[in-house]
């Protein structure tokens, strides 16, 4: 363990930060790099574009000189371990995209050196490691995979968890090689407290997936229920509270007016893309996606309905982050909400104080003046007091 000494972290966004920092702190010299310079920037002055890591966090690290970030692809010669933290959305056509880590990976291959040892923690579809990423560094580093190692560790982050961090959550890693898995799971372990070895590339990748599907296919299913609920007249809350009582069988998950963030709303469609390609059916994750989807709709029909119809009306929507708390906007529902209300004739307004600028639109005040206001995401801040009598559609499961 003691000859990994440098690491590399490519993307220093929600993933690669946190991931970065906490290899700083247990004593690497760690490189981070990033495409958008203007985050760059901010990060090397001391200044975190991420909730889960404080300015000073940053700024304890960066005077320390175990940390630096960088918009170069040129990776130190003796970097010992590189890790790819890139993002992997969905293209326009709802299909897996992995344009961006492709890139990273030419990147990463043109600075490869023998022994060097590269970590993906991207989310990808099963087989993608090994038939995607290692030839790419094969092919811009000139090496054959016997004189590198590959491992892939899929990213476990939830942004402002308190109870479940980067050093308690367990983690998962794989190898090309067992001694890739192994030599990963000695790097890991130097911060986190618990490293398990899956069986091959693929296992780790499709765990990713499973975790996000399963996720995925009962949020949406709860959904559907809180829409049944509220046509009968009761809480889903209260259904969902009762039924927690039981001590096994059951886990609790809630309504919303949809999921968004990088992992729920994306990586089931990659489970989905890969069993289409094998011949395998995923009409789970196939109508869970189509429910999740038209969960917007579905409240700009309940809005329409609170108020004879949307044309004119005033509606204030409340939070536009994808969950309560942080000020991620990536896949948020919330956007198809409001492109929603406004095709319906509604004058629509929005209100964050986190996020504060979003699609050349800033947040406005909590007050009354509005005919409806629409609870989305309920950040802990918020004072509702604020809208007087201005009658409020909680998204999050009301009768």
């Amino acid at each position: 363990m003691s000859s990994i000494k440098k690491i590399a972290v490519i993307g220093q966004g929600y993933v690669g930060l946190p991931l970065a920092v906490a290899c700083a702190k247990s004593g690497f010299k760690v490189f981070g790099v990033d495409s958008n310079e203007k985050k760059v920037a901010i990060i090397n002055s001391r200044r975190s574009p991420v909730e889960d890591i404080s300015d000073s966090e940053l700024a304890e690290i960066i005077v320390q000189g175990q940390y630096e970030a960088s918009v170069l692809n040129l990776i130190d010669p003796d970097t010992d371990v590189i890790c790819i933290c890139v993002p992997t959305p969905l293209g326009k056509n709802h299909q897996p995209d992995l344009t961006i880590l492709k890139s990273a990976a030419v990147d990463v291959g043109k600075n490869l050196k023998a022994g060097m040892l590269v970590i993906i923690e991207s989310t990808i579809q099963p087989g993608t490691t090994r038939k995607v990423v290692v030839p790419i560094l094969e092919k811009e580093s000139g090496l054959n995979r016997n004189q590198f190692l590959v491992a892939y560790s899929p990213e476990r982050i939830d942004p402002m968890n308190k109870k479940f961090t980067i050093k308690n959550t367990p983690k998962l890693v794989a190898g090309l090689t067992p001694v890739a898995a192994v030599r990963a799971k000695e790097f890991y372990s130097k911060f986190i407290d618990q490293v398990d070895i899956c069986e091959s590339l693929e296992v780790a990748e499709t765990a990713k997936l499973l975790e996000n599907s399963f996720r995925l296919v009962n949020i949406s299913f709860i959904n559907e229920l809180a829409m049944f609920c509220q046509k009968i007249g009761i809480d889903v809350n209260d259904v969902i509270k009762a039924a927690s009582t039981k001590p096994y069988g059951f886990m609790p998950f809630y309504p919303s007016v949809g999921v968004g963030g990088h992992c729920i709303p994306v990586d089931p469609l990659y489970l989905a893309e890969a069993a289409r390609e094998a011949g395998a059916p995923s009409r789970f994750i196939e109508l869970a996606d189509e429910i999740n989807l038209g969960m917007p709709t579905y409240f700009v029909g309940r809005a329409s309905e609170m108020l004879g119809g949307l044309k004119d009306k005033k509606v204030l929507v409340i939070g536009v982050a994808y969950k309560p708390n942080v000020a991620d906007v990536r896949e948020t529902p919330v956007e198809a909400l409001i492109s929603g209300l406004k095709k319906s004739g509604a004058v629509v307004s929005w209100h964050d104080d986190l996020v504060k600028s979003w699609n050349g639109e800033s947040s406005v005040a909590l007050s009354g003046g509005f005919d409806l206001a629409i609870l989305a995401t309920p950040h802990d801040y918020l004072n509702l007091s604020l809208l007087g009598d201005v009658p409020v559609l909680n998204t999050r499961g009301s009768k």
